[in-house]
């Protein structure tokens, strides 16, 4: 029998979500719409039970685009000057 190992990502709650929430267009948008997908996406991260795990995934790798751990690239740049 083969032991399984799971990652986190495979627990997380934005598995097969609409991956464009967490991630910037390719051209560019309105103020607004970033803020609303943002915010969309951050929801997703609430709830998430290895939200955690994701934001020190993207924090180790200096993860510069994107919503990690519900947090996008500018909070996490915070978070690391702090």
């Amino acid at each position: 029998m083969v032991a399984s190992t799971t990652t986190w990502t495979e627990l997380s709650a934005c598995r097969g979500s609409e991956r464009a929430l967490f991630f910037p267009p390719d051209v560019s948008e309105r103020k607004e719409q970033r803020i609303g997908r943002e915010q969309a996406a951050k929801r997703i991260c609430q709830s998430c039970s290895v939200r955690l795990d994701c934001l020190t995934s993207a924090l180790e790798r200096n993860e510069s685009h994107g919503i990690w751990g519900g947090m996008n690239e500018l909070e996490r740049r915070s978070l690391v000057r702090s």
